[in-house]
């Protein structure tokens, strides 16, 4: 199995090109089995996550052909993929394929509206929490399903003439199932309103994706998002928006090593509330023609407080590399994660770094320490897993962090675009 060694100490300067959004590509690719036209995706990344959907994609019929790599320095960072879905061979998507990642139980609007029927395994994914489904099928009810679980499975059926527009308000905010209405509510008879609905740049790059193949969605963008239901889409093409997560690590990752890099082929107003974070805590932050310059030459880290949020709050897919840094702050500072009840994993493999971190409900204090020292960690989900790497990045000596496909799930080629900036990191194979 893969592990990640880190030797800490060397500060950052070059440029880091930035991935197309995974939470962006995941719904993007679904969407695909809405039409039985062509659905041309570019900037698609290289991921496990990817690679996983694209079988589970494959196994209700879509035909998928990869080309268009864009080469820099030898290296690919990007996909041109194209989704043929012209007949859906089987409505059901599996245990053994669901279980393995909570974004393909997604299949289910697009499924359903498509088709008038869906079976889909009760998801699975990382374990952050349990993360349950109730908004997707009460959501998918309104819209007239019949759904009903059995045996592990969610199976749904649509009215005779088709899926029915209506009035949907979300008792809190979800991404996923802000998609999977959206996706659903295309094909529906009528008119559907989604209150509450979730602001991410995602749920707007879907449905400028969906309105490119013809659908009929405004307020995207804002908690009430409006979609007229259509007879039919078609294909398009799709540039899949950068990704604002790595965006983030990388500018956390300079800010803890130290340096200058520039972010490439990346937003700084997909992250504003992140970046005022890591600007609080000392770096220089810029934009620049082609991305974000981020800048810490010789000043401490400060510390910030943060509480994560939807979106345009901070997010909680940041949150444990934001404690990462924290961790070599000039003080105390206090982190709240608000989205996900199990967020804190991370905690306790950053104390085998040095770290001084307490545990308050939902609130981590994080003591600032002058120094972390390398050690063997462990990954134990996505997001904390990449934690660990920029902690390692300013430990003495080495850090090896295992279950590393985690960051394979989430992160493309990291230790690659680490190294090219002066990092330590190499991936060593057992």
């Amino acid at each position: 199995m893969d592990r990640i060694r880190i030797v800490g100490g060397n500060e950052l300067h070059g440029v880091i090109p930035i991935s197309g959004a995974k939470n962006a590509a995941l719904p993007l690719m679904i969407a695909s089995l809405l039409t039985d036209d062509t659905l041309t995706l570019e900037n698609v990344p290289h991921l496990a996550d990817v690679e996983q959907l694209i079988r589970i994609l494959g196994n209700h019929g879509a035909d998928i052909s990869v080309n268009g790599r864009r080469e820099r320095q030898g290296e690919s960072y990007a996909r041109t993929v194209h989704f043929t879905s012209r007949n859906i061979v089987s409505t059901t998507a599996p245990y053994e394929l669901v279980s393995k990642m909570r974004a393909s139980f997604w299949v289910i609007g697009p499924l359903l509206a498509r088709e008038g029927k869906a079976r889909v395994s009760l998801p699975g994914g990382c374990a952050i929490g349990t993360r349950p489904v109730d908004l997707f099928i009460e959501g998918l009810a309104a819209l007239g399903a019949n759904i009903e679980i059995d045996g592990g499975y969610v199976n749904a059926t649509a009215p005779a003439g088709g899926l029915i527009g209506a009035r949907y308000v979300f008792p809190k905010v979800s991404v996923g199932a802000t998609h999977v209405l959206m996706m659903a509510a295309t094909l529906a008879n009528g008119t559907t309103v989604l209150g509450n609905a979730a602001r991410e740049p995602e749920v707007v790059d879907l449905a400028k994706c969906l309105n490119a193949m013809g659908a009929k969605i405004s307020g995207q963008g804002t908690s009430t998002v409006t979609i007229e239901g259509v007879r039919s889409l078609s294909g398009a093409r799709h540039h899949v928006l950068p990704d604002r997560i790595e965006t983030g690590t990388y500018a956390m990752a300079v800010a803890m090593a130290g340096g200058d890099v520039i972010l490439e082929d990346t937003e700084a107003s997909l992250l504003d509330t992140a970046l005022e974070a890591i600007r609080r805590a000392g770096a220089e932050i810029s934009e620049t023609n082609s991305g974000i310059r981020i800048v810490r030459n010789g000043a401490g880290i400060k510390p910030v407080d943060i509480v994560t949020d939807p979106f345009p709050g901070f997010p909680t897919d940041l949150q444990a590399q934001f404690m990462g840094l924290m961790t070599r702050s000039s003080g105390v500072s206090h982190i709240t994660e608000t989205i996900f009840e199990n967020r804190f994993m991370h905690v306790q493999e950053l104390a085998r770094l040095g770290a001084k971190i307490s545990l308050s409900g939902q609130t981590a204090k994080v003591e600032g320490v002058s120094r972390l020292k390398g050690a063997p960690v462990m990954a134990t989900d996505l997001r904390a897993s990449v934690s660990l790497v920029i902690a390692g990045l300013a430990a003495e000596g080495e850090t090896m962090v295992s279950r590393v496909y985690h960051l394979d799930r989430g992160f493309e080629r990291l230790e690659e675009k680490l190294t090219r900036c002066g990092a330590h990191v190499e991936r060593v194979s057992d």
